[in-house]
């Protein structure tokens, strides 16, 4: 840590002398293609990305794929250009989804007849159901259909009396599986295994022939593989003489690094750069648990010619809700210095939405302008602003208040910044975003607030002016991070796998939410996105693990306090760790099916250790020395040939006698042995360190395969990642004989795809994070790359335009599933490998 600050505040020495512009241009030129490129990030909750190669592609969207709106445009000499998002498009309801109206169509469950597609058949035999069909947790149902494996058919009958095929017709979208659809028989739509809400599709003139005056049909299938299930859907046409902003920039570059995004545009005659920064600093919780980030932008001529130049920047109150049709309401305000659009749901319903694919309906989001010359924010009409912006390279003029209860009345929140006559010299500026959630996180039936607020002594308020009076130190101190980050990896992995690094951080950073529990204990929990939606799980604090060890053990902690306070309450009474203690945003304890004991006690204990070996200290291990005795000695009891216990990687298949998960309990009492030395427990030392070498032994003779070892001890002909074994080498304490190590490298060397190394020999698919504990076992730089390349070409290439997915399939790059998830600062397993050696 005091490393990590000596780094940090040499690199801000040097950029401190540097000019503004230096800002604007990337400590590190990345060649990594990101799937999805953090925007404005700070937690699970407010998280913007942009699914695409380029920014002005489409529409920013949360992580679960809810459509979160930025616009941003540059006005060159009256003439505008789109570089940010996609205009929303002004809809007129043919045959309107759920938001607008509860539509009523025929259903089945069984395989219909040949043709139940097309215009003619007949669906008389059919229920009649109202949508959303689905499973009650999702959005508006009104006809149950749940179910793994389960197929819904759809009929849904409406009718044009005006049908005019030059205008621009919508089909909108929401499914969950697999889906297909089809307008009088036409198909339209065929997917893969995904889930989409609000999917836009612009008909071709070819679709639009299929429509016709009087009666149509859209017939829709969706197949549910597993848990939730859905589907919406309808048709639009677009609003005559809405103005849109449809021309676009062209964008020359874009560099995501550990803090930033870094993009360049040319506007016609003049350069535009943009950056968007989260000042998550790891070493100042403060600012890490802020949540505000910075849009920094820079104009300059490339002619050499003097031109006209206003920016803009527009959101809408969508940012804050979780489905559209809450009503919302917002207003403009002002205070000392900083200009402000606010806006939030009319109900606030603090810390009551839990579960998995959600975003918060509680709190505010906020757009903050620094007062100053050309600069001025607006909330008016959603068309209107853009009007206003391209005939004049102003806003409309703003209201007060504005009111939405539906959602084509949905105001603009908008910023602009008329820089007048930009010469050779250029201008630059910029704009805040922000969201104060006003209570984060329900932690044992207490609403607790996010750090940074300090028990309600900091308003948001305070925290945008921070960040507007420390802008060039803080932005600084963001670049130096930057370089930290990359070079580290850099010197460990490569370039490549520097670029991963860098892609990866903000995503782990904003998995989760700091805050403190009554007593003042500092607590760091995430959440399961897109997996379960669990809070504070423990097989998620063990392979994010790495990141927060080289950089922040205190975070470390931070993630495993409240699993050993929740034992010693006595509320959680097992011999073993609880997996999780609710679901976002409710810790109130464990809500898993299931237990984990040896993957969970695991865990724990080998936190702890690593904890104690990174801090030369068994400080914090001695505080919880009883809960921690107990958990070890269940290791010892059960762990040498586990029974038929879940483990974190039974996705894959559950599998009993899991020569891995049997690794992790040989670990885990090894790593108590070693404080126990640490503590003067001598022959406490000596009993446990006797006891794992034996189990070593033991198991080396049970999973050997000759030149590898088995998934399972009972299974011929298997194996599997051993990435728990890495621990046997950080530590050096080469506890498995016969060059067991050597020998599963040498092994999945062998075994690699195009996308990198399977998980195991049951399936082609990987959890990328192991790979990079797998790879950090390597005897080499050369033979680490070996595994790291094949994650970068997945990361590089695959057309699952999702956050990172830690979980994809090595032979096509396509994700699996999980996505957004903190696991992946398990990347950063080699920078550890290697600082801990170093400093052996």
């Amino acid at each position: 840590m005091k490393k990590l600050l000596t780094v940090m505040a040499f690199s801000v020495g040097l950029f401190a002398n540097a000019q503004t512009g230096n800002l604007f241009k990337p400590v590190k030129e990345v060649a990594l293609r990101t799937p999805s490129v953090p925007i404005v990030v700070s937690d699970p909750h407010f998280s913007i990305w942009s699914p695409y190669d380029k920014l002005m592609e489409g529409s920013t969207e949360h992580w679960t794929t809810a459509k979160k709106p930025l616009v941003g445009a540059l006005r060159v000499d009256g003439k505008v250009y789109r570089f940010l998002g996609k205009d929303q498009v002004a809809l007129i309801p043919i045959a309107p989804m759920t938001n607008v109206e509860r539509w009523e169509a025929a259903y089945t469950n069984s395989q219909p007849a040949n043709g139940w597609q097309e215009f003619q058949f007949d669906d008389s035999s059919w229920k009649k159901g109202k949508a959303a069909f689905g499973s009650r947790d999702m959005p508006r149902v009104r006809t149950e259909w749940k179910g793994d494996n389960t197929d819904i058919y759809i009929r849904r009958t409406f009718e044009i009396n005006d049908l005019d095929l030059t205008e621009n017709i919508f089909l909108i979208y929401s499914h969950d599986d697999v889906f297909e659809l089809y307008l009088n028989g036409e198909k339209l739509v065929a997917t893969d295994l995904v889930w989409k809400n609000n999917v836009n599709l612009k008909l071709s003139d070819e679709a639009k022939k299929k429509l016709r005056n009087g009666k149509n049909v859209i017939a829709a299938h969706c197949h549910n593989t597993t848990g939730g299930s859905y589907v919406d859907f309808g048709l639009y046409r677009e609003k005559k003489n809405a103005v849109t902003f449809e021309n676009e920039a062209v964008q020359k570059s874009v560099d995501v690094l550990a803090t930033s995004s870094y993009y360049t545009f040319t506007c016609g005659p003049v350069e535009l750069d943009v950056v968007f920064t989260a000042p998550q600093l790891i070493d100042d919780l403060d600012l890490l648990s802020t949540p505000i980030n910075y849009i920094s932008y820079r104009v300059r001529p490339l002619d050499k010619k003097e031109h006209d130049v206003q920016f803009y920047i527009e959101t809408t109150p969508v940012l804050a809700v979780n489905e559209t049709t809450q009503p919302t309401i917002a207003r403009t305000l002002s205070k000392n210095g900083i200009s402000y659009v606010e806006a939030g749901t009319i109900n606030q319903p603090i810390c009551d939405r839990k579960g998995d694919l959600i975003c918060a309906d509680w709190g505010y989001v906020y757009l903050g302008s620094v007062n100053g010359a050309g600069k001025s924010i607006s909330l008016g009409d959603y068309s209107g602003m853009k009007e206003a912006f391209v005939k004049n390279g102003t806003l409309a003029s703003s209201k007060t208040k504005w009111i939405t209860r539906r959602e084509e009345n949905t105001p603009a929140m908008a910023y602009v910044h008329n820089f007048g006559t930009v010469t050779k010299d250029g201008k630059d500026g910029f704009l805040m975003i922000g969201y104060d959630d006003i209570y984060s996180i329900e932690y044992m039936y207490e609403k607790r607030m996010g750090y940074w607020k300090h028990d309600g002594k900091v308003t948001i308020f305070d925290a945008f002016e921070k960040l507007r009076d420390n802008y060039q130190s803080i932005m600084e101190r963001c670049r130096a991070l930057d370089e930290l980050i990359y070079s580290d990896a850099e010197k460990a992995g490569g370039k490549k796998y520097a670029e991963i690094c860098s892609a990866a951080y903000r995503q782990v950073i904003s998995a989760h939410k700091l805050f403190t529990d009554k007593e003042g204990n500092l607590m760091w929990f995430s959440k399961e996105n897109n997996s379960n939606g669990c809070i504070n799980t423990v097989d998620l604090t063990y392979p994010s693990a790495p990141l927060f060890l080289v950089y922040n053990p205190d975070l470390q902690k931070a993630m495993m306090t409240s699993i050993f306070e929740y034992s010693a309450s006595g509320r959680w009474d097992k011999p073993f760790a609880a997996h999780d203690l609710g679901t976002y945003p409710i810790a109130n304890g464990q809500v898993y099916g299931g237990d984990m004991p040896i993957e969970e006690s695991g865990n724990m204990v080998i936190l702890t250790a690593a904890i104690s070996k990174i801090e030369g200290n068994a400080d914090y291990a001695k505080k919880y020395w009883d809960i921690l005795t107990t958990w070890t000695n269940y290791l010892v009891e059960y762990g040498q040939d586990p029974e038929n216990q879940l483990c974190t990687d039974d996705f894959a298949g559950h599998w009993a006698h899991n020569a891995n998960l049997s690794v992790k309990a040989i670990m885990g009492v090894a790593g108590y042995s070693e404080m126990a030395r640490m503590l003067g427990l001598n022959d406490v030392a000596d009993k446990y360190a006797a006891i794992a070498k034996k189990m070593a032994v033991k198991w080396e003779e049970m999973a050997n395969e000759g030149d590898h070892y088995r998934l399972a001890f009972d299974r011929k002909d298997t194996w599997s990642q051993k990435y728990n074994m890495v621990w046997d080498k950080l530590w050096n304490l080469n506890l498995f004989p016969n060059n067991v190590i050597g020998k599963e490298i040498n092994y999945y060397l062998s075994k690699q795809n195009p996308y990198g190394l399977p998980l195991d020999s049951r399936k082609e698919y990987t959890k990328s994070d192991w790979i990079m504990w797998t790879a950090a076992m390597s005897p080499d730089k050369e033979t680490f790359q070996k595994f790291s390349d094949p994650v970068y070409k997945y990361i590089n290439e695959t057309v699952s335009r999702v956050p990172i997915s830690d979980w994809h399939h090595t032979d096509s790059g396509r994700w699996v599933g999980f996505r957004a998830r903190s696991v992946i600062g398990g990347y950063w397993m080699k920078v550890l490998m290697d600082k801990v050696q170093n400093n052996q």
